[in-house]
């Protein structure tokens, strides 16, 4: 008997399928009250093809954050190709705080925190993907202020955490708030981010 072959790009398309659905779920209703039955539902899929794609819920959980890892590694990645570091810092700070403009994002990010301290796993991906991201930003202010663009008496070790502060305080502040207007929330946090870097 011949194994089934698997084409990866339709393996990876119903894995994402799969996460966003969980996602919204888990934004609505909080990790412990959603149901494995109601993200099939969601993603459309039988409860078998969603143990095919992962062993358990907190694995999906876990799964939309290492996500997160990957797409902040795009962005870093993208970043770095811009000639000029003070715009590829500012478009990966607007691919950060991209998602604020879902409407489940605040509900998952309250979900996230109070998952992290009883997870494990989940608290080491948070905290791979935050080392990741400032040491990312770090080397684009390096660069920036290399070429004289920014303040070049800011530590940059120091600065890329505060930059990673802002983001997660972006989505907090949302959160709080949810008759605020997402543009002008990021219009806001540009602002900050160019003053504080002293930008020429």
């Amino acid at each position: 008997m011949m194994a089934r072959t698997v084409d990866p790009a339709k393996h990876e398309a119903k894995r994402l399928l799969i996460l966003e659905a969980a996602a919204e779920c888990f934004a609505r209703k909080g990790f412990e009250r959603t149901t494995t039955a109601e993200i099939c539902g969601r993603a459309g899929i039988s409860s078998g093809s969603l143990f095919h794609y992962f062993p358990s819920k907190r694995a999906i959980f876990v799964g939309i954050f290492e996500l997160d890892g990957r797409e902040h590694a795009e962005l870093l990645e993208r970043a770095n190709e811009v000639e000029d570091p003070v715009a590829g810092l500012l478009a990966v700070v607007d691919g950060l705080v991209g998602p604020l403009s879902d409407p489940s994002a605040p509900g998952l990010v309250a979900e996230v925190s109070a998952q992290a301290g009883r997870d494990p796993e989940l608290a080491e991906v948070l905290a791979r993907n935050e080392i990741q991201l400032q040491d990312g930003l770090k080397g684009l202010l390096v660069r920036a202020a290399g070429k004289g663009l920014i303040d070049t008496g800011l530590d940059p070790g120091r600065a890329a955490g505060w930059i990673a502060a802002l983001v997660d305080a972006a989505f907090f502040r949302v959160s709080m708030d949810r008759n605020l207007v997402v543009a002008e929330e990021v219009e806001m946090l540009r602002l900050i981010l160019t003053r504080f870097l002293n930008v020429r």
